[in-house]
């Protein structure tokens, strides 16, 4: 460029010096002809100018080139990735489609095993409803059949009695059988929620925003009002290997808290909570965290159980007496506030249901408020089956529990308050629950665990 510039400077002195030469020769009168060799030298500096012009020229032009082959390399470099973008696109769209086909496979298994596990429920909510009204008749003629034997000890057994002991076992059998079927639906349930799990974590990988978790997870089931079939209900099932309470499990080795099945003496197989606890394992017999799962309960729900156990719970007065009557037990009483946490152990003897399950503590260890009377027969109670003493309470003190003469506000199975965001501490929500030196709480969470009494307890 430089050159050029040059060239274009030189050219018009050039030309203006030739003008200005003519014009001098045709008005003065020269005295002698204009020399040749001066038009040569012209001649030479345009050649000069011209020959610096073209090697100008020349470099510019391999510059040029230069800079052109650069672009045509970047133009190939994008080319080749944006090809590699659009196979990896290609791929990615492939998976998306193969995805959402499995997708939709497993939407509809998982609804056939829902349909499945429905039916299942209601077959064996009658199965058992008949099997306990078995149980009453067989229970009436075996007294009948014990009296007869004491009366006329060589008369034989009565042929209605023999017919309805195996009509009962044969209910026993079918009752097995559709509890083997239960567990494996509810197993492969399991498996296909993990599935749908793992197939909705792979499309969020792929960046596919669809709202699959409402379509493809359970809905959670409301809490029933009338006794109802769970996992961890009562299983008519013989096994000879199967651990009386979690001290004996956890002695076993399995020192990690989860759901275990156990089956005291003389009593039939439930599944229980173990909590581990420094070096022991305790059983969970009730659980409060969130008011998730409705306290109010019936009688029958009480004296068998409700809830989840790896939610909130209540293990069933029943069941908790089959654990406890096979040696000494400590009741351990945990509560938490919205501040603090506290503990209470107590010594007790719980009775059976013809007592109204009466239990009789004394206190042993703890930094928590009482949360019982000492030394006094308590009494078990709910709205539908009232205890002597009992009084009708209000709803925040309806949940079953041991009363004793006056309707009291020291009931852990009372109402459950939802949380509230701008409230104080004490008014946070919860359990409104009074100690019995009359002190008010607001209690978020409560446990209930029991221990055998000679084995080492734990803080």
């Amino acid at each position: 460029m430089y050159t050029i510039k040059l060239f274009l400077f030189i050219a018009p002195l050039v030309i203006s010096s030739r003008t200005d030469q003519d014009d001098t020769s045709l008005d003065a009168i020269s005295p002698e002809p204009k020399s040749r060799f001066a038009m040569l030298d012209d001649v030479k500096i345009l050649a000069n100018g011209l020959l610096q012009l073209g090697h100008g020229l020349k470099d510019f032009v391999h510059k040029t080139k230069g800079q052109i082959n650069d672009i045509f390399q970047k133009l190939n470099i994008f080319d080749q990735s944006f090809y590699d973008l659009s196979l990896q696109t290609n791929e990615i769209k492939e998976e998306e489609k193969e995805l959402r086909r499995a997708t939709s496979k497993l939407q509809v298994k998982n609804e056939e095993v829902k349909n499945m596990s429905l039916e299942l429920d209601s077959k064996l909510e009658s199965l058992l409803e008949e099997k306990i009204l078995l149980q009453q008749k067989v229970r009436y003629l075996e007294d009948q059949l014990t009296n007869l034997i004491k009366n006329q000890p060589q008369i034989q057994e009565h042929l209605e009695v023999t017919s309805l002991k195996t009509l009962v076992e044969q209910q026993d059998n079918s009752i097995k059988d559709l509890l083997q079927i239960v567990e494996e639906q509810y197993r492969q349930l399991n498996q296909q929620q993990s599935q749908i799990k793992e197939i909705e974590n792979q499309l969020r990988r792929t960046g596919i925003k669809e709202s699959t978790e409402n379509s493809l997870s359970s809905k959670p089931r409301a809490p029933r009002t009338t006794p109802s079939f769970h996992l961890n209900e009562t299983k008519i099932v013989e096994h000879d290997d199967i651990p009386a309470d979690c001290t004996i499990i956890y002695n076993q080795g399995k020192h990690t808290s989860g759901i275990y099945s156990i089956r005291p003496s003389n009593s039939q197989v439930f599944n229980v909570y173990c909590d581990v606890k420094s070096g022991s394992s305790w059983t969970l017999i009730q659980h409060r965290r969130d008011g998730s799962q409705n306290f109010n309960e019936t009688w029958e729900n009480y004296k068998y159980g409700f809830g989840r156990l790896d939610g909130e719970f209540w293990l069933g007065l029943e069941k908790i007496y089959s654990i406890v009557k096979q040696s000494n037990y400590i009741l351990r009483i945990e509560l938490e506030d919205w501040k603090d946490k506290y503990y209470t152990e107590y010594s007790f003897h719980l009775g059976d249901h013809e007592t109204n399950y009466t239990l009789h503590l004394a206190e042993i260890s703890g930094n928590g408020p009482k949360a019982f009377p000492e030394h006094k027969d308590l009494m078990f109670s709910t709205w539908d089956h009232k205890a002597k003493g009992h009084f009708n309470c209000p709803e925040s003190n309806s949940g079953g529990w041991w009363c004793h003469d006056v309707c009291g506000e020291n009931n852990l199975n009372g109402k459950y308050n939802k949380p509230k965001a701008k409230a104080t501490p004490e008014r946070k929500g919860g359990i409104c629950w009074k100690s019995q030196d009359g002190r008010l709480y607001s209690i978020k969470a409560t446990k209930m665990l029991i221990h055998p009494s000679d084995s080492e307890n734990s803080e």
